[in-house]
Order: C-alpha cells, then sequence, then structure tokens
C-alpha cells in the first residue's frame, strides 16, 4: 500500500542522528512488545507479512509519531482485534473477559523460545521456471495495491537489469492477507542512480533491490 512507512526517497523528515551506545530497549515494556509479537506469531496467530501489514495501516500521525517498539504494540493491538484474539473491552479493562480464541499451534511455552528465536526460511519450491535471467532488462511495474506489497514506490515504472536470481520464496503480497503463501520468484534488480532521482544524481552510484517476479515485465 502507498503509505507514509514507504519513504524510500522523500526528505523533510530531519537529519538521521544514530544514539551513541544505544541500548537493545529503552524501557522494558519494550521488551514485552517483542516477547509478545515473536510468541503470537510463533503460536500460528499471524505470519510476519500481516505484521508488517498492521504496522503500515497505522494513521500517518501514529507512525510518524511514535517509537520502533510504540509501532509494535500499537500494530499488534489492531492486529490481535482483527483477528478476534482479543476485544476493544478487554483492551478498556487490561485483562480478559471472555474465552480464549485456540491458536492454531497451540500455547506458546518456554520450549518454544529457542526455535522463536532461529531465522526460519521463506524458501518454497518453484511451480514454473524462472521468467527472468541475469543481464535482462525489466520494468518495475507501477502498481499501486492498496494491500501490503515489498514493491517500493520509487522505482515503480523504472528500468532497471536483473543482476541474480534468489530463489523461488513465499509471497508476501499474498501472505499478508491470508491468501496463501504463493511462492514467486525472487531477483535482485540494479538500477542507475540518474534514472531514479534525476541527472543531478551521483552517476557512479547504482541502486539495487530485491523484486518478486509479478512486481516485474520485460522493458
Amino acid at each position: 500500500m502507498d503509505g507514509v512507512h514507504d519513504m524510500g526517497g522523500m526528505d523533510g523528515f530531519g537529519k538521521v542522528e544514530p544514539e551513541p551506545n544505544e541500548p537493545v530497549f529503552h524501557s522494558s515494556w519494550e521488551g514485552r512488545v517483542m516477547a509478545m509479537n515473536r510468541a503470537m506469531g510463533a503460536a500460528g496467530a499471524y505470519n510476519i507479512d500481516m505484521s508488517r501489514f498492521s504496522l503500515e495501516r497505522l494513521p500517518p500521525v501514529d507512525y510518524l509519531g511514535s517509537s520502533y517498539y510504540r509501532k509494535w504494540f500499537l500494530g499488534l493491538e489492531r492486529r490481535l482485534v482483527a483477528l478476534g484474539f482479543i476485544s476493544a473491552d478487554e483492551i478498556a479493562a487490561g485483562h480478559a473477559k471472555h474465552p480464549a480464541k485456540p491458536l492454531k499451534r497451540g500455547n506458546f511455552k518456554v520450549a518454544d523460545v529457542e526455535r522463536v528465536m532461529t531465522r526460519g526460511s521463506f524458501s518454497r519450491p518453484a511451480s514454473a521456471p524462472a521468467r527472468f535471467k541475469p543481464g535482462d532488462r525489466v520494468r518495475a511495474k507501477n502498481i499501486h495495491p492498496a494491500t501490503h506489497t515489498r514493491l517500493p514506490r520509487y522505482v515503480r515504472g523504472h528500468v532497471g537489469v536483473v543482476e541474480r536470481i534468489q530463489g523461488c520464496h513465499v509471497f508476501p503480497d499474498t501472505a499478508a492477507i491470508e491468501q496463501g503463501e504463493n511462492p514467486q520468484w525472487l531477483y535482485t534488480v540494479c538500477f542507475d542512480n540518474r534514472d531514479l532521482w534525476g541527472p543531478e544524481a551521483d552517476p557512479t552510484v547504482t541502486v539495487s533491490i530485491e523484486a518478486f517476479e509479478p512486481y516485474l515485465e520485460l522493458a
């Protein structure tokens, strides 16, 4: 979706100023938010693309005005309400008021922690040969879906060159809206800096993105 989260190429937001010796968490609640997100995902409440999509749908004032983990918290709250795991009156009360909705993989247990902290694989078998090969000139489609996509706005409509085939993977666009994994080929595509940003851009710089096959067409 074309939300405020897709900030590539945008300016006017001020300098990025890294915090010296930044801690992993600034407050204990941030660690709890991370734990809740990981635990509910591991228990089968949602997948990572559904999680990302819930953050993208936050109102711009909340997205831009919130810290990293506050975004996670707001997204988690909206996601669990939408999926029926909690209700608005339970949020207001601060405790459960209704029977719990069953989780796909059952309740999260201490024994699950090690599995959850190990990054999973999103590689999947391909149902058809890759359409493109390294060296092909491809155009990023000028799409504007109302749902989650991994194609950044700043490359849409522009022509690049396929650098590498990265294998076949879960397609985030369908996974985010519970329409299945729908595995798709993934490519590294290289774009000329000046084509993206204009003639004043540094001609020695190129921009590479990872793009799924449905995002691309032969140029």
